[in-house]
Order: C-alpha cells, then sequence, then structure tokens
C-alpha cells in the first residue's frame, strides 16, 4: 500500500503542469493562467466563474459553454457572487449588457495570454 501511494506521488512530480485553457462560444482559446476562477456549486445557471481583474475580462460556464465578457469591473463580479440569485443576477446584469454592446468582446481584442 505504501509503495503503491509512493509510485503514484512519483508520477504526479513528474507530470508537467498544462496551463489551463477553455475554448469560448466564440470559438477562440482563451489561457486561464491570469484568471481567477471559482467553481459555481449553488447556482442552477452558472457553473463556473473566471475573472481576470487586471484585463476586466470574466469568463462564465453556463450549460457547459464558456462565454468571454469584456469591460466588466470587479464591483460587477462580486455584486454576481454575492447575490441571492446568480442567474438572475447574471441574466438582468451582464448577459443582458453584452447584448446592448457595454460586456461584448470586440472581435479583435486578444484572449490568448501567456
Amino acid at each position: 500500500m505504501v509503495r503503491a501511494l509512493v509510485l503514484l506521488l512519483a508520477q504526479l512530480a513528474a507530470t508537467p503542469i498544462v496551463p489551463e485553457t477553455v475554448e469560448t462560444g466564440e470559438h477562440r482559446l482563451v489561457d486561464l493562467g491570469t484568471f481567477e476562477c471559482r467553481d459555481i456549486t449553488r447556482s442552477t445557471v452558472l457553473q463556473r466563474v473566471c475573472y481576470d481583474g487586471a484585463q476586466q475580462d470574466l469568463i462564465v460556464a453556463s450549460n457547459g459553454i464558456y462565454v468571454r465578457y469584456c469591460g466588466v469591473t470587479a464591483e460587477t463580479v462580486e455584486h454576481l457572487l454575492g447575490a441571492r440569485s446568480m442567474g438572475r443576477f447574471f441574466n438582468q446584469n451582464i448577459k443582458r449588457e453584452a447584448a446592448t454592446g457595454r460586456y461584448a468582446c470586440r472581435m479583435g481584442e486578444p484572449v490568448q495570454r501567456s
């Protein structure tokens, strides 16, 4: 038993750490290296929220699809994470605003960071 544990730990130590990337709904890869991500368990709408405060980029997983929103303030993300109904807050204050252009990302904006 101890030998198996030692072998497992040795294998894990030898495994390279690969940065996490996700594909957004616009079929573009985003490196999450600069994002702080949280798995969401208290919402039926959102499964994961990732935020890069320096770039004000928000990536949200909803129904298994990642969508990127640009220009989202840290205050808005705090309100989202603290909302009584995260799904309702997201739909009314972020998703709706992206449709009007406020949080929409321009096509030429870079999404991969190193």
